[in-house]
């Protein structure tokens, strides 16, 4: 049996004052909830239609008509790519043109919501000590809470085995001691020993938007130790040295002799098609790109390890908005949504859970959504839709020895209520890297560092 929170044993998650003003100091006692719908947005949920996020809601619902509630949940999946969503919920919520009383932000928007006076503070409990510690932190700003992670996101490496033995590589089981000179030297190998449809040593996300600051933050992470642009206030503190060693080893890994050439210009779709067309040896991507690649490939064709050197954070964290007219219910809602068996229920979906106990605790099982786990369902013909590899209890063969420590050891990107202004720059000025004539590593760095300034002032 599932291990779950009684809803009549929650204690509240929302602070004992609610948000209602422009700033996150303005606070009144919250009103008693009004019945009704609550509309909970977010952006695409990565693993299909009536995916694994619409069948928690659904299964809440349930939950709520056995109690006879008054309260409904329903799920709005917003359009466009991640920084469009974020404009359209800024907009939303400022205007108070859509009502929302969940939000799901990228671990990245936190700070900037909870400063702007958008979504509410939560109790201190809403996070407890089964959350993944570098997770757990993507939920505070200036020492509160302001959202639950839902899912979580961390940078993996996804290789063809096929690829290293056909090339005569007697060791293709790579683990967390493959570091980028070792991916570097194999390159060398399959130029030599070209499979056939191979082109370059790996691909990743480079175009001109959020997936180059993953990488180059992953990049720069791994060139300086305790690599941090700002403090806890979201204040600058990069300096030209640390900017340039992290120049420096992106200049590396990208690199043109091992790098696809359409690299610069992809993001997650078009990487995972090119690498799955056979055009590459190697992949940085997600973790739903396990569930996505095994469609198609077997255990003896695929391997996934962790990323060489540190590895970025990513994910969604539920939120309550300021306005919300059902906060408390949009509380207890966000509990379910993020209980150790609804974080099972999307780890065997695909999604990387936010709790330790989903990857460990055998006991806790995906009851919410059963179909989403180790018995997904059958096609007409009676086939299993889903080849994913899964251990005996279900969960991705991957996640307990591979991604919970990935997850661990993760790297956080800036944390500032200015992140899109500093993710643009970020950006812009990395992109004279993959020029034909791109300046070097010490000029780069000087200039990145004028442009951060100017973005993060104090």
């Amino acid at each position: 049996m599932a291990r779950r929170l009684a809803l009549s044993a929650l204690l509240p998650l929302l602070a004992v004052g609610a948000c209602t003003g422009r700033g996150p100091q303005a606070t009144q006692t919250p009103a008693a909830d009004v019945p009704g719908e609550i509309v909970v947005a977010s952006g695409r949920d990565v693993t299909g239609k009536n995916g694994i996020r619409e069948q928690l809601i659904d299964a809440w619902n349930q939950q709520q008509a056995k109690e006879h509630s008054n309260f409904t949940a329903r799920l709005v999946e917003l359009p466009g790519s991640a920084d469009e969503q974020r404009s359209q919920l800024l907009g939303a919520l400022q205007s108070g043109s859509a009502k929302y009383d969940v939000v799901n932000l990228d671990v990245t928007w936190v700070p900037e919501f909870a400063e702007a006076g958008l979504i509410r503070p939560l109790s201190d409990r809403a996070v407890d000590a089964d959350v993944i510690a570098s997770v757990a932190g993507t939920a505070r700003w200036k020492d509160k809470v302001y959202a639950v992670p839902f899912n979580s996101d961390v940078g993996l490496l996804y290789y063809r085995k096929d690829y290293l033995r056909e090339a005569g590589v007697q060791q293709t089981a790579l683990g967390g001691g493959t570091d980028w000179q070792d991916l570097l030297n194999l390159g060398d190998v399959l130029n030599t020993h070209r499979p056939k449809g191979f082109e370059k040593a790996w691909t990743t996300q480079l175009a001109g938007y959020e997936g180059r600051t993953v990488n180059a933050i992953e990049a720069f992470a791994s060139a300086t130790k305790d690599f941090a642009l700002t403090d806890a206030s979201g204040h600058y503190t990069g300096d030209v040295q640390e900017l340039s060693d992290g120049i420096a080893e992106l200049r590396g890994r990208t690199a043109k002799p091992y790098t696809l050439d359409d690299a610069v210009d992809s993001d997650e779709a078009a990487s995972l098609s090119d690498f799955a067309d056979g055009r590459t040896a190697f992949l940085r991507h997600w973790p739903y790109a396990y569930r996505t690649l095994y469609q198609t490939f077997t255990e003896k064709q695929l391997g996934v390890a962790p990323l060489p050197g540190r590895a970025v954070l990513g994910g969604q964290n539920l939120a309550v908005t300021r306005d919300s007219q059902r906060a408390e219910k949009a509380a207890e809602l966000i509990t379910f949504l993020t209980s150790p068996a609804s974080e099972r229920c999307l780890l065997d979906a695909g999604f990387a859970a936010t709790r330790t106990s989903a990857y460990v605790d055998d006991h806790v099982t995906c009851a919410s959504a059963p179909t989403s786990g180790a018995s997904p369902s059958a096609s007409p013909t009676g086939e299993s839709a889903d080849h994913m590899p899964r251990d005996r209890t279900g969960r991705p063969r991957y996640a307990r020895g591979i991604l919970l420590p990935a997850l661990r050891a993760a790297v956080r990107r800036p944390s500032t209520p200015l992140y899109g202004a500093f993710t643009q720059t970020f950006t812009a000025e990395l992109g004279a890297l993959f020029t034909d004539d791109p300046p070097g590593d010490a000029e780069l760095a000087a200039r990145l560092d004028r442009a951060l300034r100017r973005a993060l002032p104090d």
